[in-house]
């Protein structure tokens, strides 16, 4: 959707690349931000109640297109690890971080598949947001039943852990489609579309 409104802009590769580098690096940001707000407010439980990481990574896939959403879900995890090791407290924890890796670059990459459909008919950012949230817990799932004993990770927690965080991917299946929905009606009518 992104792209849509640059190249009506008919800005240069440059300016293109500037503009999108920049949206990643506003999400990825927020992607670290959002859940230490919530663990702060929340605790530790908190984000795996709200999966604060998860909205930002939705809304940059439906916005930016599937190659840029999947660039800002692998680096969303590995920006936060990184950040929060520096105070002692990482997030998400190390056994944990190539399942979330793998997990919201799914989530992006899904998300961002629909991002043509969504440019034309924005409304298309629901059914995107929906099967993107079931593909990443699916794979998210899959991976740690084949790996899970290789790390600290035991299937029967992580399950329970993606049924409490159930309430959190149904807002967000909703607070997120909004979201593109609005943004869609504010750039395309700057363009002359509405």
């Amino acid at each position: 959707m992104i792209d849509a409104v640059l190249t009506r802009k008919q800005l240069s590769l440059k300016g293109r690349l500037t503009v999108k580098g920049l949206v990643s690096l506003g999400v990825i940001l927020l992607a670290v931000g959002l859940p230490q707000l919530v663990h702060l407010a929340a605790g530790v439980p908190g984000g795996v109640q709200w999966l604060p990481m998860y909205l930002p990574v939705l809304l940059g896939g439906c916005l930016l297109g599937w190659q840029w959403g999947l660039a800002v879900g692998l680096l969303s995890p590995l920006v936060s690890f990184a950040v929060t090791s520096l105070f002692g407290s990482p997030m998400p924890m190390a056994a944990r971080l190539p399942y979330m890796m793998a997990e919201l670059a799914v989530f992006a990459l899904v998300a961002g598949f629909f991002s043509k459909r969504i440019e034309k008919q924005p409304l298309m950012a629901f059914p995107a947001v929906l099967a993107a949230e079931v593909a990443g817990r699916s794979v998210f799932l899959a991976l740690v039943a084949l790996f899970g004993r290789f790390s600290d990770l035991a299937f029967s927690v992580v399950l329970d852990q993606v049924k409490t965080g159930m309430t959190a991917l149904y807002l967000q299946a909703i607070l997120v489609p909004l979201a593109v929905v609005g943004l869609h009606k504010l750039l395309f009518k700057e363009n002359g579309r509405d």
